[in-house]
């Protein structure tokens, strides 16, 4: 099969059964490969969904100048969607980027405006959420994308991935293990899938120093998973529980991952494998867990692979002690 362009391979990832890394453990654990998306990652198909919904509607022109703020997937997924279709990108970053991602963004041809200033929260997002409501009063035909608050982010994974699990499974799922960032991805998964399997419980991944379930806010290093603000598309009572891991318990899931599967996964994966970890106990023998691996590792070579970057957030692992589960009520 020939395809147009690139934006056409979106989708249809396989689903790959974890044999290795829980061997032993009497349950079925499924990974979705998010990873072998064109660009990289899970966020291809939302920017490339809100991006499509956005002109149908007609909030979005050939003349459009697309902004989000993002220093990772999406904006790289905005990029490369926005290259094909013409239009204009700024990404709103922060320190947080990695050396890579900054790279690819400029490969790209996108603008690329960085803040400085942490939050309240001791964080970048509620800084770079400001700079692009600046933005849209100094840039003509400027658009926000809002992948906060946009229902086509969680509709997009809604009629994407879910879709295609459902198409690519043969038996019952009782666990849903996702990382949750902007909650597009978990919200829109769990919402298809509990159609099919309604006692399905829906597991939240949060990192540690993250405030989307009412954490404390505190330093964090791994992009795509976690919070400083809670989206607006989080709803919380959809979700059974959360399962915290902090960026040391990801890194070593994600090792783990190359290790004893050959999967070479970023850190939001290596945090729902550590999580997947720790609900296991809780486990009946038999039962099928589904999780989702993101994005690929080459962009975290400078955290979660390096290994001064693994002994900062070792050693600050062992100097606290993050409770691990939360039931939602």
């Amino acid at each position: 099969m020939i395809y147009d362009n690139v934006a056409s391979c979106i989708g249809n990832t396989p689903l790959v059964r974890l044999s290795r890394v829980f061997a032993g453990k009497n349950v079925t654990v499924l990974a979705k490969m998010e990873l072998m998306n064109p660009g990289g990652s899970i966020k291809d198909r939302p920017a490339k969904y809100m991006l499509e919904m956005g002109i149908q509607a007609g909030t979005i022109n050939h003349d459009s100048h697309i902004i989000e703020s993002s220093s990772g997937n999406l904006a790289i997924a905005l990029a490369m969607i926005c290259k094909l279709k013409g239009l204009e990108f700024t990404a709103v970053v922060d320190p947080k980027i990695s050396p890579a991602n900054l790279k690819m963004l400029r490969l790209y041809g996108a603008n690329v405006v960085s803040v400085t200033q942490k939050d309240e929260n001791d964080g970048y997002l509620l800084t770079r959420i400001n700079t692009v409501k600046q933005l849209l009063h100094s840039l003509p035909n400027s658009v926000w994308i809002n992948q906060y608050a946009n229902p086509d982010n969680w509709r997009s994974h809604y009629y994407g991935e879910a879709r295609e699990i459902l198409g690519q499974i043969n038996h019952q799922i009782d666990y849903l293990v996702i990382g949750a960032s902007t909650s597009g991805t978990l919200m829109g998964v769990s919402r298809c899938l509990k159609e099919v399997f309604p006692d399905m419980r829906v597991i939240a991944v949060d990192i540690v120093g993250s405030v989307l379930f009412g954490g404390k806010s505190a330093p964090r290093e791994i992009p795509g998973i976690g919070a400083s603000r809670v989206p607006e598309l989080l709803s919380v009572n959809e979700v059974d529980q959360v399962i915290y891991v902090d960026d040391y318990e990801s890194a070593l899931g994600c090792r783990r991952l190359i290790a004893e599967e050959g999967i070479f996964a970023g850190g939001s994966s290596g945090s729902s494998i550590s999580a997947i970890e720790k609900l296991l106990p809780e486990i009946p023998a038999g039962k099928c867990i589904l999780t989702l691996l993101p994005d690929r590792g080459d962009r975290y070579l400078d955290l979660v692979y390096n290994e001064e970057w693994l002994e900062m957030v070792r050693q600050r692992h062992f100097k606290h002690t993050p409770h691990t589960h939360e039931e939602i009520a």
